[in-house]
C-alpha cells in the first residue's frame, strides 16, 4: 500500500531556492552589523551579550554556507562533494540547537536576575556565562558533528536518478539503523528539554512580576519591558522551532515506517519543506532578540543613530554654508560686469 503512495514533493526546491536565498541575504546583512555592534561599537559587555556573541558566531557560520544549499536546490544535484556535504549538514544542525540552547541561556539568565536578583550575583557571572557557552559548543558539537558524518551524500545507487543528493532521500535501512537515534536524541536533549526550561522560566518570571513587593526588593524593574522580551523571546523560539522538531519526530515515524498509512506520509512530507524554511529563519530573527533583550545594545544603537544624525547634521550644514559662499562670491564677481555696462551705453551714445 505504501508502494503506491504519491511521493512527489518537488515543490519544495523551488520553495527551498526563493527562501534561503531571501535568509541569506537577510541573515547576511543582520548578522554582519550584530558583529559591527558586538565587535567595534559595544563598550559595556554582561552575561546576557556573551551569550548573544555566540549566538551570532553560530549564526553566520549558517548563513555563510547556505549559498552551496541554494546552488543544490536549483540544480537538484549536490556537486561539491562529499566533505562539504557533511559541514553543510553539521551547520544546520549545529545552528538550530545551539539558537535554542543560547536561548535557553538567555532565559535562566532572565529567570535568575528577577526571580532570584540577589541570591544569583554570585552565579550571573561573566566567567560562568563563558563556562555555559563552552558547555552549549560542546553539546551542539558533539551532536552536529556526528550527526554530519552520518548524513551523508545518498549515491544514485539509493534512488532512480543520477544525481548526488545532501540531506535527503535516505533509505529506509539508514533511517532505522541511524537516523531514528539521532532524531530522539537530538529532539531530547536539542528541543524538548530547552523547552520545558524556557516554558518554565518565563511562567516563573511572569508570575513573580505579579507581586509587587518581591520586583521592590531586587530594585526598580521595568514591567513593559521585562513582558515585551518574553513575548519576542517566546514567538522567535515557538515560531522557529516548533514546528519543525515536532513534525521532524513524526517524519522519522513514518520513515521507519512506525507510523504507516500513505495519508500520514502525505502530510508529513507536504509539511516538512514548510517548516524547514520557517525554522532556517532563526538566524534573521536572532538580532531581534538582540535588540529587545539587551539595553546595552539598544543604547549603543542609540548613541551610534545619534552620532549618525548630528554627522549627517553638520554635513549639510557644511554644505549650505559652502553654498552660500559661492553663491556671494558670484554675486561679488558679477557685480563689476553689470556696472560697467551703462558706461558702454553712454560711449555708444556719444558716438
Amino acid at each position: 500500500m505504501n508502494d503506491s503512495c504519491d511521493k512527489n514533493d518537488d515543490f519544495k526546491y523551488p520553495l527551498y531556492s526563493v527562501v534561503f536565498s531571501l535568509v541569506f541575504v537577510v541573515g547576511l546583512v543582520f548578522n554582519m552589523v550584530a558583529v559591527y555592534i558586538f565587535g567595534c561599537t559595544l563598550k559595556l559587555r554582561n552575561e546576557t551579550t556573551t551569550y548573544m556573541m555566540n549566538l551570532v558566531v553560530s549564526d553566520s557560520l549558517f548563513v555563510l554556507s547556505l549559498p552551496f544549499r541554494i546552488v543544490y536546490f536549483i540544480k537538484r544535484d549536490w556537486v561539491f562533494g562529499s566533505v562539504l556535504c557533511k559541514i553543510s549538514v553539521a551547520l544546520f544542525f549545529t545552528n538550530m540547537y545551539g539558537s535554542i540552547l543560547f536561548l535557553s541561556c538567555i532565559s535562566v539568565d532572565r529567570f535568575l536576575a528577577i526571580v532570584y536578583p540577589f541570591k544569583s550575583q554570585r552565579i550571573r557571572t561573566k566567567r560562568n556565562a563563558k563556562l555555559a557557552c563552552l558547555m552549549v559548543w560542546v553539546m551542539v558539537l558533539s551532536g552536529g558533528i556526528p550527526t554530519g558524518i552520518l548524513l551523508d551524500t545518498t549515491s544514485p545507487n539509493n534512488t532512480n536518478s543520477s544525481s548526488n543528493f545532501c540531506f535527503e532521500n535516505y533509505s529506509r535501512k539508514q533511517w532505522k539503523a541511524e537516523l531514528l537515534k539521532v532524531v530522539w536524541f537530538i529532539e531530547t536533549v536539542g528541543f524538548i528539554l530547552p523547552l520545558m526550561l524556557n516554558v518554565f522560566c518565563s511562567v516563573k518570571v511572569l508570575w513573580t512580576l505579579r507581586k509587587p513587593e518581591r520586583i521592590s526588593r531586587g530594585g526598580s524593574l521595568n514591567k513593559q519591558k521585562v513582558l515585551r522580551m518574553i513575548i519576542v523571546h517566546l514567538f522567535v523560539f515557538c515560531f522557529c522551532f516548533i514546528p519543525f522538531n515536532i513534525n521532524l519526530i513524526f517524519y522519522a515515524l513514518v520513515r521507519t515506517k512506525v507510523l504507516d498509512g500513505c495519508y500520514a506520509e502525505q502530510v508529513v512530507r507536504t509539511i516538512y519543506p514548510i517548516a524547514l524554511c520557517i525554522a532556517v529563519t532563526n538566524c534573521c530573527f536572532d538580532p531581534v532578540i538582540y535588540y529587545f533583550t539587551s539595553e546595552t545594545i539598544q543604547s549603543s544603537i542609540r548613541r551610534k543613530t545619534t552620532v549618525w544624525n548630528n554627522g549627517r547634521s553638520k554635513l549639510f550644514d557644511r554644505l549650505r554654508t559652502d553654498s552660500t559662499s559661492s553663491n556671494q562670491n558670484t554675486a561679488q564677481k558679477s557685480f563689476p560686469l553689470t556696472s560697467t555696462r551703462p558706461n558702454i551705453a553712454d560711449d555708444k551714445s556719444t558716438i
